[in-house]
């Protein structure tokens, strides 16, 4: 049997065996990123279900283990993982060309993969924030990987700073868990019989963990700057890892959610779903479209897991790697055809890349779940859940989930249907070619499962694995495929981009007039007050001690004759005192 530690140990030794290489070695970091990656795949295909751990620290009545807990929601989305990890890291090497930076991009990848790896084995919450903050350092190394793109920075650090912000809480609610147990071992925190008050408060500072790291409402809004980073880290981060991380840690800590943090978390995936769906329909950036898309797309799988069903969360997330990865690294081929990312400069590029155009046309079929498509199933499943829902939650988050997901239905499909006519169809406006075969080859490959993954739904042994109840087919699967034929037809008649979706609603304004604002301002008055205040008290004395010093000195400094005249008589004086005395 394959220890389970060596999943996120095989990317973590390429990772470091890539750090250590030097800038010109292009082909020994390729060759070990795609090594490590299609050896971390192997593993999670030949994983078994597993669970162990062994003390590792003691820190009074507290233990932290270290080892693994797989069974078989752990298997599937590592396999996804190593799908992904595998098709960036070969997708990368065309991509990457004339990149000379590409050996430390590629060892980054690696450790990327690496540590969603340990977030989805770790049997043990230390460990499991141990990967989750890695993600975070990742993240931002890779989004600012291409330095020349002034805008990339600022993007890296936005994603820092705002996912920090969840983390914070995120941290918090495992402290509220560990402590509580005794231990953070997570089979251990499942089986601990907490106070209603207790969970209620950890999952709600767990949730802002998983607002930043999910982009949920309100921490969405790095996600979509994000897109200043290479094509296929938006692939890495927006399927198979960073977004999905949020999404699979409730699932594995479901049991300790209450009502109240479950309705929370409807409330903010039905917001998100509209959001993101919206803001979609007013980008001329095929990428920003599909950063939005994503927001829209987690914001499903958070609305399953607040009306009880981790099954239809966990279905969507792996379908969604498939499609949204194939998605990302499609628009990387049109952007590498053609030097844009503007819709507005494409245009018929359907006769020049027909291999790519099906491609794409599959990734958002699935996007917008076109029956017979991957997507078409795992968002049904959503859909029925939230018509008929099942969790702790009141009921109302239900038919709050159920409503936003059907909106999002239509949506969806107009904007997918808009990104598909203004890339593809109508008059050419640039010329482009296929790209070459380490790019076209990992598209093509992952259109199977992007069409095909949904049927997986009607495989007992499939379903028994994530959880999923029995297939079947009912009358209110029209409403849904209406709504999606209704969407269409308004993406492709078009409608007039409306300022408000094109700004998201103005909420990074917003942000930045009620937090970036007030902490610059503090930070210019707590600054004023050191430099004033601490450094004046302490350069003043310095100053005040000087000029003392100065006017002693100036007061000892004076000619020969008068200072052997003040020494005489400082002599007579102290004679005649002590002959008086």
């Amino acid at each position: 049997m394959i220890p389970g530690v060596l999943l996120p140990a095989v990317p973590f030794a390429a990772a470091l065996v890539g750090l250590l290489l030097p800038l010109g070695a292009r082909k020994a970091a390729a060759t070990v990123g795609v090594t490590g990656a299609a050896a971390a795949l192997v593993i999670a295909v030949l994983l078994d279900k597993t669970e162990s751990s062994r003390e590792w620290v003691r820190i009074g009545d507290l233990t932290v283990t270290f080892g693994v807990r797989i069974d078989q929601p752990a298997a599937l989305v590592a396999i996804a993982v190593g799908v992904v990890a595998l098709a960036v890291q070969v997708y990368s090497i065309t991509y990457l060309a004339d990149d000379e930076r590409y050996p430390p991009y590629a060892a980054q990848v690696s450790l990327f993969t690496a540590a969603m790896l340990l977030v989805v084995v770790a049997g043990d919450l230390i460990m499991l924030l141990v990967g989750w903050e890695v993600m975070g350092i990742c993240s931002y190394l890779l989004i600012a990987h291409n330095r020349h793109l002034p805008e990339a920075p600022g993007a890296a650090v936005k994603a820092f700073i705002l996912t920090r912000v969840g983390d914070v809480g995120f941290l918090l609610g495992i402290a509220v868990l560990g402590i509580g147990a005794g231990t953070f071992r997570i089979a251990d925190v499942l089986a601990h019989d907490y106070s209603a008050t207790t969970l209620t408060v950890a999952g709600l500072l767990l949730l802002a963990g998983v607002a930043g790291k999910s982009a949920q409402f309100p921490l969405h809004t790095w996600l979509p700057d994000a897109m200043a980073g290479p094509t296929p880290v938006s692939a890495l981060i927006h399927a198979a890892t960073m977004v999905a991380a949020g999404i699979y840690v409730v699932t594995r800590l479901y049991p300790l959610f209450t009502g109240t943090a479950l309705a929370v978390l409807g409330v903010m995936a039905a917001i998100t779903i509209l959001l993101g769906a919206l803001a979609a329909t007013a980008q001329d950036d095929i990428k920003r479209v599909l950063a939005w898309s994503t927001v829209s797309q987690i914001g499903y799988m958070a609305g399953a897991l607040a009306v009880g069903s981790t099954a239809a969360a966990l279905f969507h997330l792996l379908t969604h790697a498939a499609f949204k990865a194939l998605l990302f690294l499609a628009a990387g081929c049109v952007i590498h055809a053609v030097d844009s990312n503007l819709m507005s400069r494409m245009g018929g590029l359907r006769r020049d890349m027909p291999v790519t155009f099906w491609s794409f046309a599959i990734g958002l079929g699935a996007l917008a779940g076109l029956p017979p498509l991957a997507g078409f199933w795992s968002k049904e499943g959503i859909i029925n859940a939230a018509h008929h829902p099942h969790g702790a939650a009141p009921e109302w988050v239900g038919w709050l989930v159920w409503l936003a997901a059907l909106a999002g239905v239509a949506i969806t499909a107009l904007y997918a249907t808009r990104l598909l006519k203004g890339t593809f169809l109508g008059e050419a406006k640039t010329h482009g070619h296929e790209a070459p075969p380490l790019m076209r080859w990992p598209v093509a490959l992952l259109t199977i499962p992007s069409a095909l993954l949904g049927l997986a739904i009607f495989w007992p042994a499939f379903r028994e694995a994530i959880g999923l109840e029995e297939a079947h087919i009912d009358a209110w699967v029209l409403l849904p495929v209406a709504l999606l034929a209704a969407g269409a037809v308004l993406g492709w008649r078009g409608v007039p981009t409306v300022p408000a979706f094109a700004r998201a609603f103005w909420l990074d304004e917003v942000q930045h007039f009620l937090l970036v604002r007030p902490v610059r301002f503090a930070a210019r008055g707590l600054r004023l007050a050191d430099e004033a205040g601490v450094d004046g008290a302490v350069e003043g004395t310095g100053r005040a001690a000087v000029r003392l010093g100065q006017q002693v000195a100036s007061a000892h400094r004076t000619g020969l004759p008068r200072a052997a005249t003040a020494v005489l008589a400082a002599a007579v004086l102290l004679a005649a005192l002590g002959v008086i005395l």
